[in-house]
C-alpha cells in the first residue's frame, strides 16, 4: 500500500492535492490542445491558423509554469529555508533561470 505524502523533515515535496489536481487537468488540456494542433499540420491547415493555435499552447503553458513557481515558493521553498536546505533553494532557482 502506497504511503500518504506528507511533509516530513528531509524535505519531502509536499503539494497540495487541490492545486496539483488543478495543474494536472491544466497540463491535460495543453497536451489535448497539442494534439490537436499536431491533427491541423498533418491535415496541412492554414499555417498561420497553426501558429496561432501554437501560440496559445505555448502562453497556456507558461502560465501553467507561472502557477508551478508560485506553488513551489509557497509551499516547498517555505520548508527547505526552515530546514536549513539551500542546495534546495539553488536547484530550484536555477529552474526558474531556464524557464523564464
Amino acid at each position: 500500500m502506497a504511503h500518504s505524502h506528507e511533509h516530513t523533515h528531509e524535505h519531502g515535496h509536499f503539494h497540495s492535492p487541490e492545486e496539483k489536481k488543478k495543474q494536472l487537468n491544466r497540463i491535460s488540456k495543453a497536451i489535448g490542445h497539442l494534439q490537436h494542433v499536431k491533427l491541423m499540420m498533418e491535415r496541412d491547415d492554414d499555417c498561420a491558423d497553426v501558429l496561432m493555435q501554437l501560440s496559445a499552447v505555448n502562453s497556456a503553458l507558461h502560465s501553467l509554469g507561472k502557477e508551478i513557481i508560485n506553488e513551489h515558493m509557497t509551499h516547498c521553498i517555505v520548508h527547505a529555508i526552515e530546514d536549513g536546505d539551500t542546495q534546495a533553494v539553488e536547484e530550484f532557482q536555477k529552474a526558474i533561470k531556464k524557464f523564464l
